[in-house]
């Protein structure tokens, strides 16, 4: 059982946290919430764009790729871990989940636990407005998921999906010019 002393540092460090991530998405601005998620464990690159109204709970286990934007509105739980490629755009209220409550045998979350499972995106990515990723899911570089799109399963590298739950729209394979 949480002690209040818990609850109010859990309350506090949400607080906080949400405090800085309404700042607007000046450069200075920025930096001080690269730097912020830096403090509370997470990596992240050069360059990212945080827009404002982001969440992002627990940081820990939160990797940002250089030039990475995240839109307004975007969640990531980021307990089993969440790694951004480099040069990805996350559109406007997507949520990127990587933990989740667990349903018993009784049917109940309550007392449940929870799991954890990391979610990759590659570099170059673009996943469009208002998508939802799901724990253990990979996306490949430069994939495109469409936007409301709801990604239970992984995503090849080059592909763009779409739909509920994401499926194959075309492959974007491009091919060397070796020569």
């Amino acid at each position: 059982m949480k002690t209040g002393i818990h609850y109010f540092l859990v309350v506090t460090y949400e607080t906080v946290t949400a405090m800085v991530l309404k700042l607007p998405r000046y450069r200075t601005c920025n930096r001080l919430k690269s730097a912020y998620l830096r403090s509370l464990g997470a990596e992240v690159g050069d360059r990212v764009v945080l827009y404002p109204g982001l969440w992002i709970m627990p940081v820990r286990g939160l990797r940002l790729g250089d030039d990475v934007d995240l839109a307004k509105g975007v969640l990531i739980t980021g307990r089993g871990g969440v790694s951004v490629g480099s040069r990805t755009l996350v559109g406007y209220g997507t949520r990127i989940i990587s933990s989740n409550h667990k349903v018993s045998g009784a049917g109940t979350v309550f007392g449940a636990g929870h799991e954890h499972a990391p979610v990759t995106i590659g570099a170059d990515a673009w996943i469009g407005a208002g998508c939802t990723i799901l724990p253990g899911v990979s996306i490949g570089d430069r994939a495109v998921i469409a936007a409301g799109a709801v990604v239970t399963k992984d995503v090849q590298e080059g592909d763009v999906v779409g739909g509920v739950p994401a499926r194959l729209i075309r492959s974007q394979t491009i091919a060397s010019s070796g020569g």
